[in-house]
């Protein structure tokens, strides 16, 4: 049998993506982490771009200035995309905060 993603994180990562992507809405609203901070960014899922990112220490404000300038740009709707990590801990802060701030997903 040949592997084609060798690594889990990978595997996770396409699988959870594949899920976002069926859903067919035009706004996918990214998020990766590292020890130290969390990112998130508003990507147009038919062009490929990013619209808008933002990053920071604390989740809940990362979410709060992602929601703000998606509202300035009047995106209101959004797909969450978590990439390889589990819906908790800062992931869930920055959602929480985000859907708290006006975004729906």
């Amino acid at each position: 049998m040949i592997k084609r993603y060798n690594h889990n994180k990978v595997r996770r990562t396409i699988r959870t993506r594949s899920k976002v992507m069926s859903t067919g809405q035009k706004y996918r609203l990214s998020v990766n982490r590292s020890n130290k901070y969390i990112y998130a960014q508003l990507v147009d899922v038919f062009v490929g771009k990013t619209l808008v990112g933002t990053w920071g220490k604390v989740p809940e404000e990362v979410g709060k200035k992602i929601a703000e300038a998606a509202k300035k740009m009047k995106v209101e709707k959004v797909v969450f995309d978590r990439g390889a990590y589990k819906y908790h801990g800062r992931v869930k802060l920055l959602a929480e905060a985000a859907r708290a701030a006006g975004l729906k997903f």
